[in-house]
């Protein structure tokens, strides 16, 4: 789960890492009166789970309150469009409007997950403000690492090591070291998979400040975080995928035009990769889950068809748990009660295939069958590339 920036800065701010003072505003009144508290010069800065906001016009300075009314009258409402957002772009319902600081270095800070290793992985550089992967493409030898082993954490000489490393003078290595203890206790508690500081900035006074943060969270540990979950923003997300969520199917939406219904993430991966290879273009990523029923296929193919770009279905299961009647069942009643009318190729193997098979021979449905995953990816993107 993605968190906005000003919901990870009061994480941050809770582990004592420094972050500028700020508030919120979801309306342009909100937005002066929160000037007025800070006094003087602010940053308003658009909330949109999404990178490169100020290259998109979404960030800006303001000199005084009349200056951030109108600045905030132009980026509340807009539709934001990043590097990250794709062309179509986000709505920016909030703005942070936040306290400027003198900048003397821009510097930077991650953790990640190193799945080569198994082990986080903590980050940092003298390049800040710019795209951790640009600089990894053009200078990697500037991004030091240091790796954080389970159940010891980060300890304070690897803190002091990073610091030091990226340029940080020695009046400040200490406030450094404990931001960067800081950042790497909040990643484990809270079970994030990603947190970024970029720019962490020094300022002319010796002081350092997250001056921007992202946070990502694994949604496996809401059982352990159920306060957490209120920060989730729905209009962050694609309908489709929150839609999904309601259903207990894992979905993620692509820009292809051939629908996956799939069970097992493994199996969803290699139908994806076996639809590329055969020429086509996927356009989700779907796994029902092996304990899968008759409703929740429905409630897939309603999901998979609200989808304007899907032109053909594939269905490729592997009968366990979730059997191939069971699931000829689920497929015939959507087909019925959605009326379906593109194309949907079918191919299952395992429990009482045979009878699958034979329901779905006899429902007088338009059901193309498919006898291995390479007979039915040829199939589908035919019938895609048809319809398109």
């Amino acid at each position: 789960m993605k968190i906005h920036e000003f919901q990870a800065k009061a994480i941050l701010a809770k582990y004592g890492v420094p972050v500028p003072k700020g508030k919120v505003a979801s309306t342009v009144q909100e937005a002066v009166a929160a000037q007025k508290e800070l006094g003087g010069r602010v940053v308003v800065k658009a909330q949109i789970h999404a990178g490169g906001r100020g290259k998109g016009g979404g960030v800006k300075l303001a000199a005084d309150g009349a200056e951030t009314e109108t600045i905030a009258s132009q980026i509340l409402g807009m539709t934001l469009v990043t590097h990250q957002t794709g062309p179509e772009g986000r709505l920016v319902q909030k703005v942070l409007v936040e306290q400027t600081l003198p900048i003397k270095k821009e510097l930077y800070l991650g953790i990640v997950l190193d799945r080569v290793i198994g082990k986080n992985v903590f980050m940092a550089s003298s390049e800040g403000g710019m795209d951790i992967e640009e600089v990894a493409a053009t200078t990697p030898e500037r991004i030091l690492r240091e790796v954080i082993e389970p159940g010891i954490g980060l300890s304070p000489f690897q803190a002091r090591n990073l610091a030091f490393g990226i340029g940080v003078p020695a009046e400040s290595v200490n406030a450094a070291a404990k931001a960067i203890l800081a950042l790497a206790r909040a990643y484990e508690d809270i079970d994030a998979n990603l947190a970024e500081i970029n720019p962490f900035i020094l300022t002319e006074d010796g002081g350092v400040f997250a001056l921007d943060a992202k946070i990502g969270i694994d949604d496996n540990s809401f059982f352990r975080h159920k306060d957490l979950i209120s920060l989730r923003d729905l209009n962050e997300e694609d309908p489709l995928e929150v839609e999904a969520s309601k259903f207990s199917l894992n979905y993620v939406k692509l820009d292809g035009n051939v629908a996956c219904m799939v069970n097992g993430a493994g199996l969803a991966m290699a139908t994806m990769d076996i639809i590329k290879y055969a020429g086509g273009n996927p356009a989700n990523f779907l796994d029902v889950g092996g304990g899968a029923n008759a409703e929740q296929i429905k409630n897939a193919f309603h999901i998979l068809l609200s989808d304007e770009n899907v032109k053909a279905v594939l269905i490729n299961i592997f009968g366990g748990i979730l059997r191939c009647d069971t699931l000829a069942t689920g497929v015939i009643a959507a087909a019925r009660d959605l009326h379906i009318q593109i194309p949907i190729v079918v191919r299952m193997e395992g429990t009482n295939v045979e009878l699958g098979r034979q329901m779905l021979a006899e429902s007088g449905l338009n059901l193309v069958s498919a006898v291995s995953m390479k007979d039915a990816a040829e199939k589908v993107v035919a019938l895609a590339s048809q319809a398109a």
